[in-house]
């Protein structure tokens, strides 16, 4: 190209190797096959490989190096959700010996002209995740990429020193981000302490002087069941709290879905409203979070309840933090029937628990105050996180477009915003 400074393109598979996975459900004998660990969707995000629930197969020994990864492959997802098309990251070899289902497809570059770690920031880029939108097969909500598509996405190939420039650059803007993290992580430890702490009388076997034990319908006088009905994204209707609305205790309001019709005041949400999931898969059923007010009028829909504690006695907060205790969250798992691919909870045996607490209000408003200040801390960390990423993100793309002015200007931007 004639321009200066100006970068070819050239097709993915051009400059690497791009390759399926491994598609499950075969059989494959004991006695004729090896059990090997692989990476599934869930385990690429979005510039990070999460290990932490890894699961295996059993494959012919002939077919491991078929579908192995190696250090420097770049895995990305094949779609699904929005969020999920062409997420990526570049695989480590933390696990030695690991395939890669069907669902992620495995790029391994050609190092003599391509960078894998340049290769991921450019899918990564709002650049590249414009091809992928451009190229998908979509449905409501929905969008995935072939093999051909993939392997025919344009990538600027500039020297591997102007690569290594690139990398640098944003190798250092994210060890920023492992820094919050890794704060988060110990501020999140803190909290779980001070709860564990507040509330070890759960676990033992005697109650402490100053604290009760009574069934939970005692200090939980009732419950409400959510709404039944068709919900749409029209943002027009009232906004409906589902199961997967509830995060940490709190509300989470990423993914809302709305009621088109009206709905009954009584199933209107008020600040200090308890919400339990009654349905959902056993990893998740139990989740309960607190109503704050995030939203000027809001509903639930009929797989969560809402739990009415007796404020006289029992602090709303305090019972969101018995429900998200590790023993209480088991004590609510073993009570859960089995339905088809979820478990149910059902609210009158979930009140014949027995519930601890301080028979004091201001000693459960000491302990939610010790929590509260930790979940400032978090969330401070968090909205630190969130600017560092943007700022990741706008220079990725400020550095693989080639926009020196743009860049500049971002990092001034940056150093005066980022704590």
């Amino acid at each position: 190209m004639s321009a200066e400074g100006a970068v070819a393109y050239r097709r993915l598979d051009s400059v690497a190797e791009v390759a399926g996975g491994l598609a499950l459900g075969r059989s494959v004998s004991e006695r004729e096959g090896v059990e090997v660990p692989y990476l599934r969707v869930a385990n690429v995000q979005d510039g990070y490989i999460d290990t932490a629930e890894m699961k295996t197969v059993r494959v012919l020994p002939g077919e491991i190096e078929r579908y192995r990864v190696r250090k420097g492959d770049l895995l990305l997802t094949e779609g699904g959700d929005l969020d999920k098309l062409g997420r990526g990251a570049v695989w480590d070899n933390r696990i030695p010996l690991c395939l890669h289902q069907n669902h992620l497809f495995r790029v391994r570059s050609n190092r003599d002209v391509m960078l894998p770690e340049y290769l991921s920031a450019y899918v990564s880029s709002s650049l590249g995740k414009q091809y992928f939108l451009s190229v998908a097969k979509q449905t409501t909500n929905l969008a995935t990429i072939n093999s051909s598509q993939l392997k025919s996405m344009p990538i600027p190939c500039p020297s591997i020193d102007a690569q290594r420039g690139v990398v640098a650059t944003l190798e250092s803007i994210s060890e920023m981000e492992v820094a919050i993290e890794t704060a988060i992580t110990k501020l999140r430890a803190v909290r779980d302490g001070i709860a564990l702490r507040g509330m070890a009388p759960i676990a033992a076997r005697e109650v402490p002087s100053g604290w009760g034990r009574v069934a939970l319908r005692e200090v939980v006088p009732s419950v409400d069941y959510g709404i039944s009905a068709v919900l749409n994204g029209d943002s027009r209707g009232i906004a409906t709290l589902r199961m997967n609305n509830l995060s940490e205790g709190r509300p989470e309001l990423g993914e809302l879905r709305y009621c088109p019709q009206g709905v009954d005041s009584k199933r209107l949400l008020r600040v200090g409203d308890v919400l339990f999931n009654r349905t959902n898969s056993i990893e998740h059923v139990g989740k309960s979070g607190i109503w704050g007010g995030e939203l000027e009028e809001a509903t639930f829909a009929s797989y969560l309840v809402r739990l009415n504690a007796d404020v006289a006695r029992l602090n709303p907060r305090y019972l969101v933090e018995w429900l998200r205790h590790p023993v209480v969250r088991q004590r609510v798992r073993s009570i859960a029937t089995v339905a088809v691919q979820q478990v149910n909870v059902n609210p009158t045996r979930l009140r014949e628990l027995l519930i601890d607490f301080p028979v004091d209000l201001q000693e459960q408003a000491r302990l939610i105050a010790s929590l509260d200040a930790c979940d400032h801390r978090i969330s401070v960390e968090r909205e630190n996180l969130a600017k560092v990423r943007a700022m990741k993100q706008g220079i990725s793309d400020a550095l693989l477009s080639k926009k020196p002015g743009k860049l500049d200007h971002l990092v001034k931007v940056a150093e005066a915003d980022v704590p």
